[in-house]
């Protein structure tokens, strides 16, 4: 699969699951916007590119900033000339039962995850128009199928899942496509917080019998970058060893 050359933007590309993807799309001969609320967690990723000889910046951005978005589109496209590839990687979890659920929870978790992601998106248009070509990546969760206790995570990435279809719907004939992957449990800083007893449980349940690495993820937003992948847009794919297709079974 084919992104040498290809300039990338990364958001929450400092840490699990982005920084996997933004090494990815590094190794794999792409220049990169490693682009993280975490400017220290950005510059790291981004070292670490630069040390394996390939091209990478560092940008701080609060993704629920649509101003943040575009500037960091902007100073992406000063850098290199252009935007070939954006994943929406920026997200936050968080769990609270309905009774509980507090309105600025809500809220903050759909400007995180939902907002963020129209707005780097919105952003990304017009480099991305201009050149009639582009791969939109949008990360999104199993969850948006829903999980008890997460009201605002699943709602929000469902919210990804279906802005995803309507921009590939949009964007198609500007020769942008756009696709979502879906995680189920992935060991991320996110998840490292689980009792061990309790991450042995879930992998028991999965027919593939661990838990998900960031780099799984990485394989497959790969392919949705690569320049093959013309023809594929729309589409959800969730890489989760199985477990929602066991649950439906």
């Amino acid at each position: 699969m084919t992104v040498e050359g290809r300039v990338a933007l990364v958001t929450g590309g400092g840490s699990g699951i982005g920084q996997a993807i933004a090494m990815s799309l590094a190794k794999n001969g792409a220049k990169v916007a490693v682009v993280d609320i975490s400017k220290k967690s950005a510059d790291s990723v981004a070292d670490t590119i630069r040390q394996l000889g390939r091209e990478a910046i560092s940008l701080e951005c609060d993704v629920a900033s649509k101003e943040n978005c575009q500037n960091v589109v902007q100073a992406t496209v000063e850098k290199w000339g252009k935007l070939d590839i954006l994943v929406n990687c920026a997200g936050i979890l968080f769990d609270a039962p309905l009774k509980k659920l507090s309105e600025e929870d809500w809220d903050r978790v759909h400007r995180v995850n939902l907002k963020g992601t129209l707005f780097c998106i919105q952003a990304a248009l017009g480099p991305m128009s201009q050149q009639r070509y582009g791969r939109i990546v949008n990360i999104g969760s199993a969850a948006y199928l829903g999980n008890a206790y997460q009201a605002a995570y699943s709602t929000a990435k469902a919210g990804v899942a279906s802005l995803t279809k309507v921009a590939a719907l949009e964007l198609a004939r500007n020769g942008i496509t756009v696709n979502c992957v879906a995680p189920g449990l992935v060991e991320t800083p996110m998840t490292q917080g689980m009792p061990k007893e309790a991450k042995e449980k879930l992998a028991k349940s999965i027919p593939g019998g661990r838990l998900g690495l960031p780099e799984d993820i990485a394989h497959i937003v790969l392919a949705l970058a690569a320049d093959e992948a013309g023809y594929t847009t729309g589409q959800i794919i969730i890489v989760d060893g199985g477990l929602t297709t066991a649950l439906r079974a």
